[in-house]
């Protein structure tokens, strides 16, 4: 009886599945054999489809130009079907002969047979004639006749209207990412948005500066008497975590073991609604982590439009790379660009909340402003520094506290003493450029629908700004304030930018507002406690958490400890004035 031996198995060192390409006997007789990959959803007996029937896939596999008459085609070969898996590697098993390819064209002599009923606007013109301009969906008629969509009738249903239309929408990430730095973790936002922590109310450590009454003659102003918004020369100083001297006193005395300000904390906790790029440096030192900002980072500005379906864009640069662009001039930007609206917005954000109080009321918290030096000359604006440690222990033995910089904008007369945090208001704007204009959002005139259909408005704009209304409600929660203000700033003209009238202010209370907007402030904790996790698990040194300009994934890097550290001197040779905002 004949004998019978296995033959000899090769494992994948690589843990994958198949033969491993670094790996390959030499007598193995398939070496050079190209390979078709499959997805697992494929059936058996059908790995991989080697079929490539467009001509335009057959052509491009050896280099040849597409002959192919694609007049009146635009746009449409990419919404005829989907492509099947492994279907773009069949060239790589055809062999064509070059030259009868590109000799080759196909002439039909046959005669175009007559078109009935014709492609009319409206109804059809034919009992069984086809209209591919009707408003409804693509259906087969109750008399023979097929009807088309709008746009197209598709079999794989719509893949997006007028795509081909669309320009791309590429970012570039707020931070250069280097070479040197190591991603540590990647989290995707539908992950962070099933995080969830309930904290108890803060306790107030301390708190500095002064603030001067609301000025409650703006609740009054309506589209009819609009007041102009004027230019107030005010500081306000915006300091990041780590150079922020009354934290620096705090860390001494082991009041927390957490670090932030409300609005480095705000991003964090509202990161699953973020669509533009952000980045927050991340310094562990001992037992203590801080979370701070980078001197002219996204920190600085306040965005417009970033959740609208076609938000704003800003000119594309010229591609160093392309002969065509290389003596191409820079565009300047439009007012309308992302860029000069996050300006126009933060300019707006500053002057209305100087000009809304009155200077001649003010109420002095325990301490004065810790930012304010004896070599200043120029007045401060109305701000109320509120230091405040929030719990994040899970259970009663862990001892895991934050502490965290808030302000205030203001306090309201008569709600009591605001020293004691009673009365106390956050200040904030929302402006409009030009309706018509790209990346509105489809937002109403203000000055027509602001009185009669406020509703609207505000709704269109918690869809367009749902990531910045989120972060200053956060913002008003985290430092304890009973009202925030919203102004609605719109320009004198369209086309100016530089002066604006305000048509309106409203009143509301955070914890409402919140709800309105469906923010949970437990999964903002929730995110804080995870991201506090990573990085106490890390060793002692510096880190960056990189929000993907593109994707909603937050990345974690290692950095060196000299990351940033250019930049930072640079702006203390400029501490008096680069922390200040007024303009």
């Amino acid at each position: 009886m004949a004998s019978f031996s296995l033959p000899p198995i090769h494992d994948n060192p690589d843990g994958g599945w198949g033969p491993s390409p670094s790996n390959i006997p030499e007598q193995f007789k398939f070496k050079d054999i190209p390979y078709a990959p499959y997805a697992k959803s494929d059936k058996l007996g059908r790995f991989a489809d080697w079929n490539d029937t467009t001509s335009e896939g057959r052509q491009a596999a050896v280099g040849l130009p597409n002959t192919r008459d694609t007049r009146g085609m635009a746009g449409r070969s990419k919404r005829e079907g989907a492509q099947a898996f492994g279907s773009g590697t069949a060239s790589a098993f055809a062999y064509f002969h070059v030259e009868d390819e590109s000799t080759f064209s196909l002439v039909d002599n046959k005669a175009a047979p007559p078109r009935r009923g014709g492609f009319t606007r409206g109804r059809a013109s034919g009992r069984g004639g086809g209209n591919f301009f009707t408003a409804r969906g693509a259906q087969r008629g109750a008399r023979g006749g097929v009807t088309g969509g709008r746009g197209a009738a598709q079999r794989g249903g719509r893949r997006g209207w007028r795509d081909w239309e669309k320009t791309n929408r590429t970012r570039e990430s707020s931070v250069a990412i280097s070479p040197q730095w190591t991603m540590l973790e990647e989290i995707e936002f539908h992950r962070l948005a099933k995080l969830k922590l309930d904290v108890d109310e803060a306790e107030d450590i301390d708190a500095y500066g002064r603030v001067f009454a609301y000025d409650k003659s703006y609740d009054r102003v309506t589209t009819k008497t609009e007041r102009p918004l004027q230019l107030v020369d005010r500081i306000k100083y915006n300091t990041t975590t780590s150079d922020d001297p009354v934290i620096q006193q705090l860390v001494a005395k082991t009041t927390a073991t957490v670090y932030a300000t409300d609005i480095i904390l705000s991003v964090l906790m509202c990161a699953p609604r973020s669509v533009y790029p952000w980045d927050i440096v991340i310094l562990r030192e001992g037992s203590n982590l801080f979370f701070d900002k980078r001197d002219g980072g996204p920190f600085d500005t306040v965005t417009v439009n970033e959740n609208a379906s076609d938000p704003p864009q800003d000119p594309t640069p010229p591609n160093p790379n392309n002969p065509v662009d290389k003596n191409a001039v820079l565009e300047a930007p439009s007012i309308n660009s992302a860029t000069s609206l996050s300006l126009e917005a933060t300019y707006i954000n500053q002057n209305f909340g100087f000009q809304s109080v009155q200077e001649n009321v003010t109420a002095d918290f325990a301490h004065p402003n810790p930012f304010y030096g004896p070599e200043e000359t120029e007045p401060l604006a109305s701000c109320g520094y509120r230091y405040r440690v929030f719990d994040l222990g899970v259970t009663e033995d862990e001892d895991l506290k934050i502490c965290v910089r808030t302000e205030v904008d203001a306090f309201v007369s008569g709600a009591g003493n605001p020293a004691d945090g009673h009365g106390l208001v956050t200040i904030r704007a929302l402006n409009e450029f030009d309706p018509r204009a790209q990346g509105a959002g489809g937002a109403q005139d203000w000055r027509s629908k602001l009185d009669s259909q406020r509703g609207a408005v505000v709704a269109t704009e918690m869809k367009n700004n749902s990531c910045k209304l989120a972060k200053w409600t956060v913002q008003s929660i985290l430092a304890g304030a009973d009202l925030m203000k919203i102004g609605y700033i719109s320009r004198v003209n369209p086309k100016d930018n530089t002066r604006h009238v305000i048509l309106s202010t409203a009143s509301m209370r955070p914890t409402d507002f919140a709800s309105q907007l469906n923010v949970s402030v437990a999964n903002g904790w929730g995110i804080v406690r995870t991201i506090t996790d990573l990085c106490m698990k890390m060793p002692e040194g510096k880190y960056v958490l990189v929000k993907d300009p593109n994707k909603s994934v937050i990345r974690l890097y290692s950095v060196p400890i000299t990351a940033f550290v250019t930049e930072d001197e640079e702006g203390e040779g400029f501490e008096g004035e680069d922390p200040e905002l007024a303009t």
